[in-house]
């Protein structure tokens, strides 16, 4: 089962670059786990602020497992100093 992740987020003011460099960072990282199929932050042409992250995983365990990793915990202590708002995470599955 393929495990499709979209990760939406919103960066406050001021603080859009260092979001798309703190995603950025996570591609290689993330790429190079088992599990993890593709990575791909995208930015919002009309709002600065908004990036989604659009992953795919062989499955929830590989994600958790992508949670537990030192590149996921060192994004989400970035992550806390320049969003305006939490992270909103999907997780989908084809039906």
């Amino acid at each position: 089962m393929t495990l499709h992740v979209i990760a939406r987020l919103r960066a406050e003011s001021g603080r859009e670059d260092r979001l798309r460099t703190a995603l950025e960072a996570m591609i290689e990282p993330s790429l190079a786990e088992s599990g993890c199929l593709s990575y791909q932050p995208f930015a919002d042409p009309n709002d600065a602020a908004t990036m989604v992250v659009i992953e795919q995983w062989t499955g929830p365990d590989a994600l958790d497992a992508h949670f537990a990793t030192p590149h996921f915990r060192h994004v989400s202590a970035v992550l806390e100093l320049v969003l305006a708002e939490p992270m909103v995470i999907d997780r989908l599955v084809a039906g």
